[in-house]
């Protein structure tokens, strides 16, 4: 049983991290993932990818916002 968290904890890497947190945003995160990422026993990686996916989120929805306006205002 602790090779199966070890090898959990160790699957977690950036990439992974940055799918899990993506899939999480849209709603298809798959109970297996999810499993995964409970068990991984690090928030914090979850919790900082996930802060700057919604600000890059919320500044492309602004950018996109001021695109619009600036063009039906010529």
């Amino acid at each position: 049983m602790n090779d199966e968290n070890d090898e959990q904890k160790k699957s977690t890497g950036f990439f992974t991290v940055v799918l899990s947190v993506l899939a999480a945003m849209v709603g298809i995160q798959s109970d297996e993932n999810r499993e995964r990422d409970f068990n991984s026993g690090s928030a914090s990686k979850f919790i900082f990818v996930g802060i700057i996916m919604v600000m890059i989120f919320v500044f492309s929805l602004i950018s996109i916002v001021n695109n619009i306006v600036e063009d039906a205002a010529k």
